[in-house]
């Protein structure tokens, strides 16, 4: 059984709750036991990550938001600082699912949030699983 954190940005608040709603149903259906951390927004998601690594209070964390694109240059430099900083944190060997939905508008993300749907969570959490395996293979 793991202690895996999840690290939240609820900036859609509506498209978050549906993603910690699969997260967390993944989690227990594993019988893993998880808490929960709020960030503002996607890029804060890392540094949350990072500082509570370096605890070392949990063995697999879980990176939850989304980013919409909208009219300005914003939604390229969210996405790809917060996928560049979970990767980052990933390569040092810190087992993260990134659950980030970057889509192109409410409905994509909507679809990816949803459990019932494609549960997007669900699947961060499984990697962030498979990862920790792998860490305690090769660890």
């Amino acid at each position: 059984m793991a202690k895996v954190l999840i690290v939240g940005a609820g900036f859609y608040r509506h498209i978050y709750d549906l993603q910690l709603a699969g997260a967390r149903a993944a989690l227990e259906a594993g019988g893993h036991k998880h808490e929960l951390v709020e960030v503002p927004g996607a890029l804060e998601i890392p540094a949350a990550i990072a500082m509570a690594a370096e605890t070392g209070a949990y063995d697999a964390y879980v990176a939850l938001g989304c980013v919409i694109r909208g009219e300005t240059y914003h939604f390229e430099i969210v996405s790809n600082e917060s996928a560049r900083g979970i990767m980052a944190l990933t390569l040092d060997g810190v087992p993260i699912g990134n659950g980030i939905l970057t889509v192109e508008n409410e409905e994509q993300a909507l679809v990816r949030a949803d459990p019932a749907k494609k549960n997007k969570a669900g699947e961060a959490v499984a990697a962030a699983l498979q990862l920790l395996e792998l860490r305690k293979r090769f660890g």
